[in-house]
């Protein structure tokens, strides 16, 4: 049950993280200075993936992510693999940085050792490799998990 409710308590935070925020806006000074161009800040990455079907698919990671740790702290690893399955061979979102492609190869391995898992233990320690892809990915993205 703690699994469960750390999961639920992560996709929610994974959701809203992933939800565009509004700048803030400062307060009114008498005189404030005036804010430099767009161009003059890079941006730390590509935002171009962050559009609504993108996220959308993301979501669909992590709701099938769910699904096998779910399975798996029920020690069902039967119930495992069509999550791991879809994780491992679902069709590709485009536009896909170059710079976070090797999390997804990696998500994508660490989905095949959960599929050729004969036990509950090997198949839950592949299971924690694609978080750890999933967290590096977001990192590199520039999105928090906290």
């Amino acid at each position: 049950m703690k699994l469960h409710t750390l999961l639920i308590v992560g996709f929610a935070f994974l959701i809203t993280a992933c939800a565009e925020k509004e700048p803030a806006v400062p307060e009114a000074a008498d005189e404030a200075p005036a804010p430099p161009p767009a161009a003059e800040a890079p941006p730390a990455v590509e935002m171009e993936p962050r559009d609504a079907a993108f996220i959308e698919h993301m979501h669909r990671h992590a709701d099938q992510l769910d699904n096998l740790n779910i399975a798996l702290a029920e020690g069902d690893i039967v119930a495992a693999m069509t999550p791991a399955y879809w994780l491992s061979r679902h069709d590709e979102v485009e536009g896909i940085p170059e710079e976070w492609r090797p999390f997804l190869i990696g998500m994508r391995e660490a989905s095949i050792e959960v599929e050729k898992s004969k036990d509950i233990e090997s198949a839950r320690a592949a299971a924690e490799k694609i978080t750890v892809q999933c967290q590096g990915c977001h990192t590199a993205a520039g999105v928090s998990t906290e």
